[in-house]
């Protein structure tokens, strides 16, 4: 293939073995990240404080994007370098229909994310919104786009982000008590609204793509790495609090319907939604399913054996700390057809030399 980023040099025999796991031709072997210590992130730490912040500047977010990256560069794992818009990963489509845009710093992460409150206070006022092209959250997007692209330009490259569509979209117009509760009083204007959302995040996304070039024919994820065509990234999180029939009722068609305007899409399931997995599972269009955890759940590494039995050949991710990663892979007791991304690696050189076992282990 011969494609290039200065950030990994071994570009292609990375994209090489991501194929075989999301072409579903990897059960017996394993994959993995590996998150090491930056001076990006260290420093990212001193100058912000957790919590709500204003929005940011863009070329300051793709220089904290490039420092962390470049360092991260040495790293010989199964990782492809990327940069994640996360100021636009919730608040975004709201804000584009003038709804009121709150952000967040994540110290964890280096994530400054983004939230919009409730732009309904009844249904009547659901026929004014629009799709806004002159809005400054439109402007804003396309500006920061721009400047990702621009700043990453043969060094790495730029993750898709969420959809915010279905009863995610409900959310933001009602909040998510009344959306539970409109499902059952006003069921006609709950699916109104989600023609509505499907439209608008089809139209977010197309300008995604239209800005940010596919690499070596692929997207780029802060979910899955990479994975070829064009692909979205999806979210069920509302029916996590549901049963499976409402998953059933209200998700599964607009989840499939989005997915076929691209060429598939990837899931991430929290902890209080595994029940769902037997369902998601079967959605035309998903190509990777990523385990989340949360309090008061098991880690989804102690019971993956469990969850990969329902989830079968579709890929899997994971997140696991060092240690216990580097026992299991020891000890022969990994999971196959799953991507790990490994937490808290000590240094560059511990996870470069984990990285020589993980690409010769067989299940």
């Amino acid at each position: 293939m011969n494609t290039t980023l200065a950030y990994k040099p071994q570009l292609d025999a990375v994209l090489s073995r991501l194929r075989l796991l999301y072409e579903q031709r990897a059960q017996d072997r394993v994959f993995a990240s590996m998150q090491v210590p930056t001076r990006a992130m260290a420093e990212f730490r001193q100058r912000h404080r957790e919590g709500e912040c204003a929005y940011p500047d863009p070329a300051e977010r793709i220089a904290f994007w490039d420092a962390l990256l470049r360092e991260r560069a040495a790293v010989e794992d199964d990782s492809v370098p990327s940069a994640y818009l996360s100021e636009f990963d919730q608040g975004l489509y709201g804000g584009l229909l003038g709804g009121e845009v709150r952000f967040l710093c994540h110290l964890d992460n280096g994530w400054i994310s983004s939230m919009v409150f409730p732009l309904l206070r009844d249904w009547t006022e659901f026929d004014r919104l629009r799709f806004d092209e002159s809005s400054e959250w439109f402007r804003r997007y396309v500006r920061q786009l721009k400047i990702f692209v621009a700043g990453a330009a043969g060094k790495f490259g730029i993750s898709h982000f969420i959809l915010i569509d279905s009863l995610n979209f409900l959310f933001e117009l009602l909040g998510a008590t009344r959306t539970y509760e409109e499902l059952l009083d006003h069921p006609h204007q709950v699916r109104r609204a989600i023609e509505f959302a499907l439209d608008v995040n089809v139209r977010v996304q197309n300008i995604f793509f239209q800005h940010v070039p596919l690499l070596a024919g692929g997207t780029c994820s802060n979910m899955v790495q990479w994975m070829p065509g064009r692909i979205v990234s999806e979210s069920v999180d509302p029916f996590h609090m549901t049963s499976v029939d409402y998953f059933e009722q209200w998700g599964r068609e607009p989840v499939e319907r989005m997915l076929a305007q691209f060429d598939g899409g990837v899931v991430h399931i929290h902890g209080n939604g595994r029940h769902l997995l037997p369902a998601v599972r079967s959605v035309r269009g998903l190509k990777a399913v990523y385990l989340a955890d949360d309090q008061g759940f098991p880690l989804a590494f102690d019971v993956l054996g469990e969850l990969k039995a329902v989830i079968g050949d579709l890929p899997v991710l994971v997140e696991v700390d060092f240690e216990r990663f580097r026992l299991a892979l020891q000890q022969h007791r990994l999971v196959g057809g799953v991507f790990y991304h490994v937490k808290q690696a000590p240094s560059v050189d511990a996870a470069n030399r984990c990285m020589e076992q993980v690409r010769a282990y067989r299940v």
